[in-house]
């Protein structure tokens, strides 16, 4: 473990050590960030930083350093905060400076108040993000994140880190710690000790709040705390993150990885409550909110607690099977290495999709380049480089559909799938919008970060009526597909959201969604028992192998790709001689569906410019394509 716990647990005496240096003087804060920043660079640091995703809170030491992988889900108002500010001692008239950043509360003794009107006080600004855990995150990619971090952590036993009483419980507690946390922990009760908080209230009071139940009881709410997790059967906790350096950079939707100091003060979840004098403790403008938005702002810390974040960086991507920034030079020799082993683990991989599609390798060719797509561009409103496959020829009230999604589960970062009944389409909320006495975004299905898999189930759509939400999550659905943004609704207007969402349609027939891409399923083989057989197929996967399929679909997503003016020429001579052949049915959706396909073939086989073999092979896969749904078309007498 590196040297020195100090800096995990108690970052708040670190900043005070450059503070009481500095005083004033701005460079202070500058210091602390790279002091932090150093530390995280030495011997797998970061793998010692407990992480809210893993770890339960209440096994967290307040004011401890914590990580967290999230995603931005709602961006509050900027607010004001108190930089620097003085407290005066009432019987010995001193005077202390102290300093506001990466603290929600005044640290205040019990003989000192805080001198509202000293010149010595300023007022600065931090902005507030909503994060919530990663939507759809797959199992396996938790799973491979706690197994990579080292940090351990014991149930915290003070959670009200200055209380002037303890239970007897706590004494308990306390005396089968070691020595050094013991004395951590009693230092932290110090008045004006390095890292602890004191306020002016009263203690049983604040003892009072330490329950979720009471907290709820305390701000008066009929229903629990409503998280406002994107998808449905989420877990993990909902932070409020404070971010003092560089907000302008991020935006929602973006993936972040937080390093940061944990806040969760009891205090914070006293709101409107004429018995408790908070005025000294919260912001003065809290008193123009109204009580839906102090409610939704300022929530109970023990669910939705606070990180002051003194590191934060926007993640590419979320397997953690590969280096966080594939573009600096250290990533390298890891994506080379990679890359020059790349053509058995592109015939594994095509195998093991085959076996999953029933024995078909066409679609699972096609199923291939589906995982790797990605909007490498924009031209004007046109997303290039989107890729959505409908599956077509899919068994009715069978489990295939079910099956072949955790197949997926097993291969991508983040997945959702959505069940397209009646029920579902008439009653859920797609689209996020804006709630404006609570002044929130309250999110819906399709906010989503970038690089998900969305798969749509359309075999499970039986007849009936589309009620109004229906039809408007199905136009939205539409949306998606066709331009890569989600229109969220702001009341009075509505706002274009881009995105980056893989989604492969599942259904009988041709879907009633647009596709760039439709193929049609001809299972070789109907296993008696689905769920037996997709098993089999998941047990007889070596890990290893499994792990190499995901770093295989992460990374193809991000290398560069180009074509030569010489293939580019060859190319378009190609298409006139198709057009002179065939002018019927050849037209430029076909020559841009074509350069798509060879794109992503190519980038499939670890190719990062177009070949000419590789040109003739996607003319061969789409006619191949066609072909077989032109005999599908004959075979029933309708459209596909």
């Amino acid at each position: 473990m590196p040297c020195g716990e100090d800096w995990l647990s108690q970052p708040l005496g670190i900043v005070q050590g450059f503070f009481a240096q500095n005083g004033v003087n701005p460079d202070w804060e500058k210091k602390v960030i790279e002091y932090f920043k150093e530390k995280l660079k030495e011997n797998n640091a970061p793998k010692w930083v407990p992480s809210l995703n893993e770890v339960p809170l209440h096994y967290l030491k307040p004011n401890s350093f914590v990580k967290f992988r999230c995603m931005i889900q709602d961006m509050f108002d900027p607010e004001f905060y108190m930089g620097v500010y003085e407290t005066v001692n009432r019987n010995t008239k001193t005077r202390v400076l102290h300093f506001g950043k990466y603290r929600d509360v005044a640290e205040c003794g019990p003989q000192q108040e805080v001198d509202m009107n000293s010149p010595r006080t300023t007022t600065l600004e931090r902005q507030t993000f909503y994060c919530v855990p990663v939507p759809g995150e797959s199992t396996w990619v938790k799973e491979a994140y706690v197994n990579a971090n080292q940090a351990r952590v014991s149930p915290s036993t003070s959670y009200t880190p200055s209380r002037h009483k303890r239970s007897y419980e706590d004494d308990e507690d306390m005396d089968l710690q070691p020595n050094k946390q013991k004395d951590q922990h009693a230092g932290a009760r110090q008045a004006g000790s390095v890292g602890g908080l004191q306020w002016c209230g009263e203690p049983k009071r604040l003892e009072t709040e330490a329950s979720t139940g009471q907290q709820l009881n305390s701000l008066n709410l009929s229903s629990p705390f409503d998280l406002n997790f994107p998808l449905p059967g989420e877990i993990g906790p909902a932070c409020l993150v404070k971010v003092y350096e560089d907000g302008d950079c991020f935006k929602v939707n973006d993936i972040l990885e937080l390093y940061g100091i944990l806040s969760v003060d009891p205090v914070l979840s006293i709101l409107n409550n004429d018995e408790r004098d908070a005025s000294s403790l919260l912001d003065p403008m809290e008193c123009t909110d109204t009580a839906e938005e102090q409610r939704v702002h300022s929530p109970p810390a023990s669910l939705v607690p606070r990180i002051h974040v003194v590191l934060a960086q926007k993640l590419q991507h979320i397997n953690p099977l590969l280096p966080a920034c594939l573009n600096k030079e250290e990533s390298k020799t890891f994506v080379s290495g990679f890359m020059s082993e790349l053509s058995p683990v592109r015939a594994e991989l095509l195998g093991f999709l085959t076996h999953a599609l029933l024995g078909d390798s066409l679609a699972a060719e096609y199923l291939i380049l589906h995982l790797i797509s990605t909007v490498y561009t924009r031209r004007d409103v046109l997303p290039l480089g989107k890729f959505t496959v409908n599956l077509s020829g899919c068994p009715r009230n069978s489990t295939f559909t079910e099956h072949l999604y955790r197949i997926i589960q097993h291969l991508v970062p983040a997945s959702f799938r959505l069940q397209m009944t009646l029920e579902n389409m008439n009653h859920l909320k797609f689209i996020p919008h804006k709630d404006y006495t609570a002044n929130r975004l309250v999110s819906g299905l399709l906010q989503l970060p970038s690089n998900t898999s969305l798969v749509i189930d359309e075999t499970l759509l039986e007849q009936g009526q589309l009620d109004t939400p229906g039809v408007h999550n199905v136009a939205a659905l539409s949306n998606l597909i066709t331009w890569q943004k989600v229109d969220y609704d702001f009341s009075y207007h509505q706002m274009e959201f881009p995105c980056n969402i893989n989604v492969l349609i599942t259904s009988e027939g041709r879907s009633l969604l647009p596709a760039d891409c439709q193929i049609h399923l001809q299972p070789q083989l109907i296993p008696p028992n689905m769920e037996e057989y997709m098993n089999s197929l998941l047990s007889t996967v070596l890990p290893s192998v499994l792990n190499k399929f995901r770093i295989y679909l992460t990374l193809l997503r991000f290398l560069d790709y180009s074509i030569s003016d010489e293939i580019t020429k060859a190319v378009e001579d190609d298409f006139v001689e198709m057009r002179k052949n065939d002018p019927q049915s050849i037209t430029a959706d076909d020559l841009h569906q074509l350069l798509i396909v060879a794109r992503f073939l190519s980038l499939s086989a670890g190719q990062t410019t177009l070949s000419r073999e590789r040109w003739l092979r996607a003319k061969q896969l789409e006619s191949l394509r066609r072909t077989r749904l032109q005999q599908q078309k004959c075979v029933n007498g309708n459209e596909l």
